[in-house]
């Protein structure tokens, strides 16, 4: 007799073999109205707390089922209530509004036939909302805003994933084993009983509960990689998701496959394998997946403005500034609240180009699907249907000359006029809703005192009322170098800003395959790097790794991670944790490091220090074998990046303030730990740089320049990492304070401070210094 642990009642709450559940999210509760998602993602939050694994899945997964049924109900009812022939807007709704749109007695024959259709469609939504959702409808299930951003940001994936990986057993997933009938259908035969210590099994029994139970395991795991990826995909810089998600790749059982997406809309995958069989060259196999990416394009915008009804939308625009608000009378209140579900809609495109974890949209993003789909059309002689396509892109752009030159080229080779081509009907309605309702926003602002940010480039210049031009103007022009990547510069003026003796320039950007890049060597000598290391050390012992608090590196878990601050070195210097010596040349080096890269990089425009940090990388011994990972992934250093795409995106959480970065190398007594570049798919190495004491690596911090480093697998690698800003505002306050804290006057270190010149002092003279107080013979200075 053999003892189970207490997992047969979980398998016997299994749903029976051959029951339908499509990937991620399985209805809990099949035919139920939904409940409160607000309400269920709180207890499954509570449950999650309190380590109640298998509730807390499925509280998680019913609050993303709820909250997905609510926005199906929503479009289907919206869709459905606005072809009822009493709710239909009247017919003499006024083309704009305006002081001379019509006559008084039209006004007044139309106001009370707007009023009885809006009444009718309120009735006719109350009444679907209520059949679709259960008693009290739509107004029941509000989402707050705080809770929409939460699953917006995927959040309870991120639960869920460790829900999955913890829970005994997946409660509300199907077993199928490769045999007739399922493994779980099967153990419900088992003769077994309730003993003291759990289910007992006979022996004969036990290879078919040992069976279910492994392929539990391996649901459950495939189901936790699923949930992670989710949240991952929306969340690429979460640093613990990327150290779970390499956790999951490494377990045995995991397949590829678990990695999947269970949220992003069908239209990405469509769109992105139209663009690589475009970009193969096959665009007889690129039209079908083109068409469906711009028809589930279509469908999603009408989806999102469905949204935008909602009483949530409403709650959210009483909140936010800057709109008319429900101040005033009726007339004002429907304004008001008319304005901010228009706001609404007119957002949905932008949000529809977004991809998840991204904060800008993919730029012209359905004129840019109807270009593609008109080349490709032509490409392969359906020169009607590129008519079509092409015209619909002069619909957004009517003076593009790209387009209309493709459509003389089109109409020569159809050799007769074809008047019934015309614009996709879906892209003529599409256009004209939306013109429709910039301008009203357009008069709200002029004369409500609304606010509107257009998010399309091809708004006509006639909607925008001149008043508001020049303004609009304005805020598109404002810091361009925010949006531009910087250009490369030329390097013959180098021979002239050599400010530190004995520094060589050993690979410039064209030896190291890429753009605004640099290796120079020399900056510190030996003795000024045993210093730094000391420092480092010193800091490390005394429990003062700032930011890291001595835990494991944020990046791999086979790492240890110190760092430290210029601040933090001062005050450690003040209280006698450390040596002033190491503190002061601390400042000293980071300004010597600006100078050069400013004289190297940017001589026509001031660069300032945004961030110092000395940093040390330690191997973790007896983790090292068969590590697969990296010390430090693929990034850039001032936008997120998109390594699928090659795009990177210049927003929060990355430090878009950044212009230029640099890395000084204080030690080579390591294996591994190399500083690599790649091209922006992130897989393409370009070039390879050994850490050596006063190597100093330094380059433009944008998406020209995606960098990682390889594992540290023996030893320990410290480097004093600097980042350079153009913006005054974002100036490292800390080294100004460090600085402030080091020159304060202290009896017993008055005759031993040095000079506190501004200008960097050529590293001979320093090193003179540092050789004389250590009382050491001088050495001559490393060159490559």
């Amino acid at each position: 007799m053999f003892r189970l642990l207490r997992w047969l009642p979980l398998l016997l709450l299994l749903p029976p073999p051959g029951s339908p559940e499509p990937p991620g999210l399985a209805p809990l509760s099949a035919g139920a109205p939904p409940q409160a998602p607000d309400l269920l993602y709180a207890d499954g939050l509570r449950a999650y707390a309190a380590g109640a694994w298998a509730p807390a899945v499925a509280l998680l997964r019913e609050a993303l089922r709820s909250r997905a049924a609510l926005g199906r109900a929503r479009r289907d009812c919206g869709a459905r209530c606005a072809t009822e022939p009493e709710a239909a807007l009247p017919a003499l709704l006024p083309a704009s509004p305006g002081p001379d749109s019509g006559s008084r007695a039209a006004r007044s024959a139309w106001e009370p036939l707007l009023l009885r259709a809006a009444l009718r469609r309120a009735e006719c939504l109350t009444q679907c909302g209520a059949r679709r959702l259960g008693p009290g409808g739509a107004a029941r299930l509000r989402v707050g805003s705080a809770l929409q951003d939460a699953f917006r940001r995927r959040e309870p994936y991120n639960y869920l994933q460790r829900a999955y990986y913890q829970v005994p057993l997946p409660i509300s997933h199907p077993l199928q084993s490769s045999e007739p009938a399922s493994v779980a259908t099967r153990l419900l035969t088992v003769p077994a009983y309730w003993g003291s210590g759990g289910w007992v099994v006979g022996s004969s029994h036990l290879p078919v509960f040992q069976k279910a139970l492994g392929q539990c395991q391996l649901k459950k795991l495939d189901l936790a990689a699923a949930a992670a990826h989710t949240f991952f995909v929306a969340n690429p810089t979460h640093l613990q998701m990327r150290e779970d998600m390499a956790k999951y790749r490494r377990m045995s059982g995991v397949r590829p496959q678990s990695f999947r997406d269970l949220e992003t809309p069908p239209y990405w995958a469509a769109y992105d394998t139209g663009l690589e069989l475009l970009g193969r060259q096959e665009a007889a196999l690129a039209l079908p997946w083109l068409e469906e990416a711009l028809q589930e394009s279509l469908a999603q915008v009408e989806s999102c403005r469905a949204g935008c009804e909602g009483p949530e939308e409403q709650q959210k625009e009483e909140e936010e500034e800057g709109g008319t608000g429900s101040q005033g009378g009726l007339y004002e209140a429907i304004a008001g609240h008319w304005i901010g579900v228009v706001q609404c809609r007119q957002r949905c495109v932008e949000d529809t180009a977004t991809r998840p974890g991204r904060g800008f949209p993919v730029p012209d993003f359905l004129p840019g699907q109807l270009r593609r789909l008109h080349e490709a059309h032509a490409q392969v002689g359906n020169l009607s249907q590129a008519v079509e396509n092409v015209l619909s892109v002069l619909l957004f752009y009517p003076e593009d000359e790209a387009a209309r030159k493709a459509l003389d080229q089109y109409q020569a080779q159809l050799g007769e006029p074809r008047p019934a081509l015309g614009p996709r009907e879906d892209i003529q309605r599409f256009v004209l809703r939306s013109l429709g309702e910039k301008r009203q926003l357009y008069y709200a602002m002029e004369h409500l005192g609304a606010s509107f940010k257009d998010p399309d480039p091809w708004t006509p210049a006639a909607f925008i009322p001149e008043a508001l031009r020049e303004k609009l103007r304005e805020d598109r022009e404002k810091r361009p170098w925010d949006h531009e990547p910087p250009q490369p510069k030329p390097l013959t003026h180098w021979k002239d800003v050599l400010l530190l003796e004995g520094v060589t320039l050993t690979q410039d950007a064209r030896q190291l395959n890429g753009s605004e890049r640099a290796v120079l060597d020399g900056l510190l000598t030996p003795a000024e790097c045993g210093v730094l290391l000391q420092l480092a050390k010193d800091a490390a012992e005394s429990g003062a790794r700032s930011g890291y608090q001595g835990r494991r590196s944020p990046h791999t878990p086979h790492e240890r991670f110190e760092g430290l601050t210029v601040l933090k070195a001062a005050q450690l210097a003040r209280a006698g944790a450390v040596g002033s010596q190491g503190a002061q040349l601390l400042l000293e080096v980071s300004e010597r490091v600006r100078s050069l890269t400013q004289a190297y990089f940017s001589p026509d425009r001031p660069l300032h220090l945004s961030f110092t940090h000395l940093v040390c990388r330690s191997a973790i011994e007896g983790e090292q074998a068969q590590r697969m990972d990296l010390s430090h992934p693929v990034h850039a250093d001032n936008c997120v990046l998109d390594p699928d795409t090659g795009e990177c995106w210049r927003e929060p959480p990355a430090y878009t303030y950044r212009d230029y970065s640099g890395l000084l190398y204080l030690n080579d007594d390591f294996q591994g730990g190399d500083l690599f570049f790649t091209e922006p798919n992130a897989l393409t190495v370009t070039a390879q740089v050994r850490p050596r004491c006063g190597r100093l690596v330094a380059f433009s911090s944008g998406v020209e320049n995606p960098h990682g480093v390889w594992a540290v697998t023996r030893g320990r690698r410290c480097t004093l990492a600097l980042w350079h800003t153009w913006a005054p505002e974002h100036r490292e306050q800390e080294w100004t304070e460090a600085k402030e804290l080091l020159q304060e006057p202290e009896k017993e270190e008055e005759e031993e401070m040095p000079s506190r010149d501004p200008a960097p002092e050529p590293p001979s003279h320093r090193l003179q210094r540092v050789q004389d107080k250590a009382g050491k013979p001088p050495r001559v200075r490393e060159e490559l």
